[in-house]
């Protein structure tokens, strides 16, 4: 298991250089996805396959797919689009493709084990949920004040 660990944490650090680093915001927001799915193996090996799932669900789906509505709102014209085209060359996809693919690796290899080489303790979405609502309901309803700020501030961006 420390193998998975260490080997996601690994993809998670370089795909997340990879974010700070490019200029283009798609390739960017490729890296992050790249990120967040490498995050989710990190929480399955540590024995929270609940939040594993949650950050694929909620992080790497629904809110890159808000990510990518704002990127599409504010990339308006003729010339956004000849880009756009240009973003679709193969080139593009060939490092997140890497790092998803030894991730993806990784996470079949960590479905395959059994229970007993995970020293882990599971943990219930009951505690996840009774956490998120407990003790941290502060940091929850900041974090999604925060997101609907700047989704706001996204639509008054793009408004003509």
């Amino acid at each position: 298991m420390s193998i998975l660990f260490y080997g996601s944490a690994l993809i998670a650090v370089l795909s997340t250089l990879m974010v700070i680093t490019r200029v283009n915001i798609v390739h960017a927001l490729l890296y992050l996805i790249v990120s967040m799915f490498s995050i989710a193996v990190i929480f399955y090996t540590l024995g929270a396959p609940f939040a594993a799932a949650l950050e694929v669900i909620v992080y790497a789906g629904a809110i890159m797919v808000m990510f990518l509505f704002v990127i599409m709102m504010l990339n308006l014209g003729q010339p956004t689009i000849d880009q756009e085209r240009s973003w679709l060359s193969p080139n593009m996809w060939i490092g997140p493709g890497i790092l998803a693919a030894i991730l993806l690796a990784e996470m079949l290899y960590a479905l395959n084990i059994t229970d007993a080489e995970m020293a882990h303790t599971m943990v219930e979405a009951k505690e996840v949920g009774i956490a998120m609502f407990g003790p941290y309901v502060l940091a929850v309803e900041l974090a999604s004040m925060l997101l609907l700020a700047g989704l706001v501030g996204a639509f008054h961006l793009a408004r003509k």
